[in-house]
């Protein structure tokens, strides 16, 4: 209940704007206003919305009312047809709305009937229900925001837009051809939603819990319809309890791997059976007790599979997940994680004349387009001599690790060389080298020392891999983007694969050391950060990650 005279104080405010009981604002909102009550530091009682958000702007100035009635002032989530509720003082809920509205002007009774009040009400309750239902419309059609499939054009080399994936002209190619696709999705653990929901801030509650959230990730994984799939941030007890016994029901085979640490989620490859069978599983434990560097708990995940088809080089395909330390400050740690997958890898990938067989590399790299690390996986090398550690990631634009990476990055008892492979396998190639490499070695011992030295910052791998997605739309330049919450919207997923060497879509200089290669038929477009603020970000009502699934096609070459 309202003081008296903070009574009258309202409703004299309000005849001034010609006695309405609902007035149109000239701001963007459907959200109806009601009286709050009064405030110790206002001289007025405040309209307050039902759903009020901070776009709301309080009045700029607060005095007496004259000058009030002279400023400039609006709200920011009205328009036209907005509703302005004044409900008696004397309502028990916010939801009531009271049949009369009395008004004691100067001390005179108002002369309307009940039945113009009665009518007037009615009035106002149609609006009111007809702005709702707008809403509710708009905010449907919101919800959904459509990713169109895109098919690489051969003869003109771009990327070709279809509206559904079976719009494929590649019908002519023979029936031998191996096709597969392969969805790469970080579908966000519940846990770590939880732990960090700052970054969650702009959805509502109901959007995040894991009831509302598995069947809409379940959808998205059923109409996508990936051969295979690299999932990241599983959570232990829903895979256990309900991801992996769902997968299968769709025909996967799951492997998992848990963190090390206290964090109960994992990186999952599941495939499915009518395309593949499963060779071998490695599991890749970046935590080393023993080493100070590698305190933190992610893992990795690299499968060999064999493709049910006929071919005559009988090829495997290698699929690696992995999900890097998030810190943009320990970009020596992500660079270390990284050199063990791809040790992991270059130990599962060989094939029985030396070369390598097809690789994906999946997963969330925490690290954006065009920095240090995405480069050294594209390019193959890294010099890092005076690289700070916080500049590894290129994650923060003015990054607060400054310290420079040390040489070496990681002590030699890791066991891994600066080619990313475990150095017993490069001990066995330096001694099927020869005797004569061992003499040379032996005369210039002093100028090996020294060119070691030199070389000493400098990471190597021996996979040419190119990235499914160019990153940025060619029309316009701007930005993809693979992740969006409250605090950034970026690209930190991605998909990398050994190219074969006719595949017009890959880098220069993919596919030298492969046995045959990949070629990328199609991909499924990405979105920019403005496509994802009008459903309000990741996660929201459709799509119930914070990050979006990449998703690509590709066609086995054989050599």
């Amino acid at each position: 209940m309202l003081p008296r005279h903070v009574q009258r104080l309202g409703r004299d405010w309000i005849a001034h704007w010609n006695g309405s009981q609902i007035l149109a604002l000239n701001s963007p909102s459907y959200s109806c206003m009601r009286w709050a009550g009064h405030y110790p530091w206002a001289s007025f009682p405040l309209p307050v919305p039902v759903d009020f958000s901070t776009n709301w702007r309080v009045p700029p100035f607060f005095g007496p009312w004259r000058q009030f009635q002279n400023s400039n002032w609006q709200f920011d989530n009205f328009m036209p047809s907005s509703c302005f509720h004044l409900p008696n003082p004397s309502m028990k809920s916010e939801g009531e709305e009271p049949l009369t509205k009395k008004r004691r002007l100067s001390g005179q009774h108002d002369n309307s009937t009940l039945e113009e009040e009665t009518n007037c009400c009615n009035q106002k309750e149609a609006l009111c229900l007809s702005v709702a239902q707008n809403e509710e419309k708009c905010s449907s059609k919101k919800g959904t925001i459509k990713r169109h499939w895109e098919y690489f054009c051969q003869h003109s080399g771009t990327m070709k837009i279809f509206e559904n994936k079976e719009t494929d002209q590649s019908n002519i190619e023979s029936e031998a051809k191996f096709d597969f696709t392969v969805m790469s999705y970080n579908i966000l653990s519940q846990n770590l939603l939880e732990d960090n929901s700052h970054l969650y801030r702009h959805c509502r509650q109901r959007l995040l819990i894991w009831t509302y959230r598995f069947p809409n990730i379940l959808q998205e994984i059923k109409q996508l319809d990936a051969d295979v799939l690299c999932l990241q941030e599983v959570q232990e007890d829903h895979y256990r309890k309900e991801i992996k016994s769902s997968l299968e029901s769709l025909g996967y085979h799951c492997e998992y791997k848990m963190r090390t640490g206290r964090k109960p989620d994992g990186c999952a490859i599941c495939f499915k059976t009518s395309k593949f069978s499963l060779i071998s599983s490695n599991p890749v434990e970046f935590f080393r007790r023993d080493i100070p560097l590698l305190d933190r708990d992610n893992v990795g995940l690299v499968l060999l599979l064999q493709p049910r088809f006929h071919c005559k080089t009988n090829a495997a395909i290698c699929i690696a997940n992995t999900h890097l330390l998030y810190n943009p400050r320990r970009g020596d740690i992500k660079l270390t994680q990284l050199a063990m997958l791809l040790a992991e890898i270059a130990n599962v990938a060989p094939q029985k004349d030396g070369t390598f067989c097809p690789i994906v590399i999946c997963g969330d790299f925490n690290s954006v387009p065009g920095s240090p690390l995405y480069r050294f996986i594209k390019e193959g090398k890294l010099n890092y001599e005076g690289l700070a550690i916080g500049k590894v990631s290129g994650q923060e634009q003015f990054p607060r690790g400054q310290r420079i990476l040390s040489i070496p990055i990681w002590p030699k008892k890791l066991g891994i060389s600066q080619n990313c492979v475990y150095e017993i396998k490069e001990q066995q190639k330096e001694e099927k080298a020869g005797e004569k490499l061992e003499a040379t070695k032996l005369d210039n011992t002093q100028e090996i020392v020294i060119a070691s030295e030199k070389l000493s910052s400098k990471l190597q791998h021996h996979f040419k891999l190119s990235s499914v997605y160019s990153h940025y739309f060619p029309e316009t330049g701007i930005p993809e983007v693979t992740t969006c919450h409250s605090r950034s919207a970026v690209t930190v997923d991605y998909i990398f694969y050994s190219a074969a060497n006719d595949d017009d879509a890959a880098q220069p200089g993919a596919g030298d050391s492969f046995c045959g290669g990949l070629k990328l038929l199609g991909r499924l477009a990405l979105l920019t950060e403005k496509d994802l603020w009008t459903v309000n970000g990741l996660p929201n009502e459709n799509n119930s990650s914070d990050h979006l699934p990449l998703l690509a096609e590709f066609r086995l070459i054989e050599r």
